[in-house]
């Protein structure tokens, strides 16, 4: 098993390298087709990552990747199951793709916020919006008995 290389990008300049003894695999049969080899062959893979422990991410990486995943994640552990394809050298492939593909996608910055105005024509929309609807609730009113 080698190690898993995810190539640079936002949020990992340099890219990042997951050595290979950090990365846990599991293995299990798959529900699906699979010819005569159904009952003997373990090819469902289960690709586990402590987040916590990785020495991959630095701090700040850690950080955004533990509150970004948090809901995927089982305490600080990322799982990722792949029973995809019949053979399990292919599904062993598809994880750690998948793994890479969550963590980049996790580690990328978020983008804050502009603030933006109201155009001058949206503010004249809303005042003559306001000037009509006080005529209609003016001429509900009863007249003044002078």
């Amino acid at each position: 098993m080698d190690d898993l290389c995810i190539p640079a990008g936002p949020g990992c300049p340099r890219g990042l390298v997951v050595p290979a003894g950090e990365l846990v695999e599991r293995f299990s049969h798959a529900s699906g087709p699979g010819g005569q080899g159904v009952n003997t062959a373990d090819s469902r893979v289960q690709l586990s990552l402590d987040l916590a422990a990785t020495v991959a991410l630095n701090d700040k990486q850690r950080e955004r990747a533990l509150s970004v995943l948090g809901d995927r994640l089982t305490g600080t552990l990322l799982t990722i199951t792949v029973a995809e394809h019949r053979s399990q050298r292919r599904n062993r492939a598809a994880a750690r793709e998948r793994l890479g593909e969550i963590l980049r996608s996790a580690l990328v910055p978020p983008v804050p916020r502009r603030a933006t105005k109201p155009t001058r024509g949206s503010k004249l929309r809303r005042l003559a919006d306001k000037k009509r609807r006080s005529e209609v609730k003016a001429r509900r009113r009863r007249p003044d008995a002078d």
